[in-house]
């Protein structure tokens, strides 16, 4: 006869682990039940992990995602800052001190690229002296016109060559008129130097693990390559476009300039009336305890602040960036440094006032490349959480955008209405050529298909100082053809084209939203913003069934 036992269950052999035996002892019984007590404590905390887990779940799919797109300097950094001084105001005060040294490796930036073009010149003055020494009699057939200047065409698309070549050759005629650079601006060059000591230093801070590889500063020489954009940036982890210092995604280099800067990050260091705004969650980095030594309040400086050197040198750079013959150098070449993200020349005689410290606007128009992807959390004041997404918008960065399309409510993509300029990482393709580009690839994007589109049409205070310049469009784009070359007339140009590709290439048909923005201006962004906001808002709730 076959006999079957009961079937042992889960919870039996749990049982069973705490199943007193015969003879147990008082000890024993003891220990059985503190054991038993401590399981169920771990069990119990686990439980309320996964509940935890389980509702942030559910509140984050609630949340409004947004994804800022588009390519390297369209303004996406300057945008986000935007967003976070709608939603926390606070959380600029916190942050001033870092800023502040990002506002004056921009400046350093500036005149590591000024010294550049200065010193190339002064190369090739010599060099064009030394010609004229060996050759006394020359003929037009044999006089290097080129030998110093870079070929138009490797510049331009084959579309657009001759009509762009002519404007580069304009730019780099020699106009006997300039006043021709001296000793003295050599003299005042080796004077500024040492600004790049204390950039490559603050480098090595915020890529240590690249600290080996920043590049050698020469005595004199060497690095014009690095500084004007010639080089090859992209091979450097440190550097990036002109030179400019990249960092990581994430809140690792906040905590390097923390320690440079001495800030704190504790209830106590903000006064009152200025607590936290704590709509902000996205977490501050813990100060290393080896900044303590580092007193905000003491005249000592870190080694790696540049405050000293610029409060010392800054009367020289002003000196340097106001000079005639600069300024006419610039002209010559076609600089239009005005224009670059991160300018900050024309306050050197402010920032480097003793106690200077940045307001609202300066960290608005700040500058820090990064590479990777960063994720912020906003909670707004009716108590729904934003998500937003600022991706690399390199061009070797943007499969990166691709895992982030699949639950976005909408998306932002700024496209800098800048038709004379090509993109540092590549200078065979413009930069308004790349932006359509890139923007016909996200209309068609069938993972895009549910999520709005929001076109901002940015830098407009570029464009209307290029048109005021005289810069024709027709000579960058062609098909403009005869139309006006006036804001007006250019502005609707570009954002018909933008808005033909938006209805002939998206999976199913969605509204068009358009917005001329200057980024840098804080006050006009924030009203286009706050409409942005609300309307974005109200479509999440609607496909929610809230409303």
């Amino acid at each position: 006869m076959i006999t079957y036992s009961p079937r042992i269950t889960d919870s039996d052999s749990w049982s069973a682990i705490f199943r007193p035996s015969a003879n147990e002892s008082a000890q024993e019984k003891q220990d059985r039940i503190a054991r038993q007590q401590e399981a169920a404590r771990v069990s119990k905390e686990i439980d309320d992990a996964i509940e935890k887990s389980r509702k942030q779940l559910e509140k984050r799919k609630s949340a409004v995602k947004i994804l800022l797109l588009g390519q390297a300097e369209s303004g996406k950094s300057t945008m986000l800052r935007n967003f976070q001084l709608a939603f926390c105001p606070t959380f600029f005060r916190r942050e001033t001190p870092i800023w502040k040294i990002i506002i004056q490796l921009n400046l350093i930036g500036s005149v590591k690229r000024l010294l550049a073009i200065i010193e190339d010149e002064l190369d090739t003055s010599s060099s064009r002296s030394n010609n004229r020494n060996d050759q006394p009699i020359a003929s037009s057939s044999s006089r290097p016109a080129t030998a110093n200047r870079p070929s138009p065409s490797r510049h331009v698309s084959p579309s657009s060559s001759s009509s762009i070549s002519r404007h580069i050759s304009f730019d780099l005629k020699l106009d006997s008129t300039d006043p021709p650079l001296t000793q003295a601006h050599s003299a005042l060059r080796l004077r500024l130097l040492p600004l790049l000591s204390v950039e490559t230093n603050l480098a090595r801070q915020l890529l240590p693990e690249f600290g080996g590889e920043s590049p050698p500063l020469p005595s004199s020489t060497g690095w014009t390559k690095w500084a004007s954009g010639t080089g090859d940036h992209s091979s450097h982890p440190l550097l990036s476009g002109h030179g400019e210092i990249c960092v990581r995604a994430g809140g690792a280099w906040k905590s390097v300039l923390e320690r440079v800067t001495g800030t704190l990050h504790n209830p106590s260091d903000i006064p009152e009336d200025d607590s936290p705004d704590h709509s902000l969650s996205q977490p501050i980095q813990p100060r290393s305890p080896s900044s303590a030594k580092f007193n905000p309040r003491s005249t000592r400086h870190h080694p790696c602040d540049p405050t000293p050197l610029l409060e010392a040198l800054a009367s020289d750079i002003h000196a340097l960036w106001t000079d005639p013959a600069v300024r006419a150098l610039l002209k010559r070449r076609g600089v239009q440094m005005e224009h670059s993200a991160g300018f900050f020349l024309n306050d050197v005689l402010r920032i480097g006032q003793p106690g200077w410290k940045p307001d609202i606007d300066d960290i608005v128009r700040a500058r820090l490349r990064t590479f990777g992807v960063e994720e912020y959390r906003f909670s707004a004041d009716n108590g729904s959480d934003w998500y937003i997404y600022d991706v690399g918008g390199s061009r070797g960065s943007r499969s990166q955008w691709v895992p982030y399309f699949d639950d976005v409510q909408a998306i932002i993509f700024l496209a800098p209405l800048v038709f004379n300029q090509m993109l540092d990482e590549d200078k065979m393709i413009n930069r308004l050529e790349d932006s359509i580009g890139l923007w016909r690839e996200v209309c068609g994007s069938s993972l895009l298909a549910h999520a709005n589109i929001i076109l901002f049409l940015n830098k407009m205070d570029i464009l209307e100082s290029t048109l005021k310049a005289g810069v024709q469009v027709k000579t960058f784009v062609p098909t403009y053809g005869s139309n006006p070359n006036n804001m007006e007339h250019v502005v609707r140009y570009f954002r018909d084209k933008f808005r033909a590709y938006h209805k002939r290439l998206s999976p199913k048909q969605r509204s068009f939203f358009c917005h001329g923005t200057s980024a840098i201006d804080t006050q006009a962004t924030q009203v286009v913003l706050s409409g942005v906001r609300e309307g974005i808002l109200r479509g999440h709730l609607e496909k929610l069934s809230v409303i």
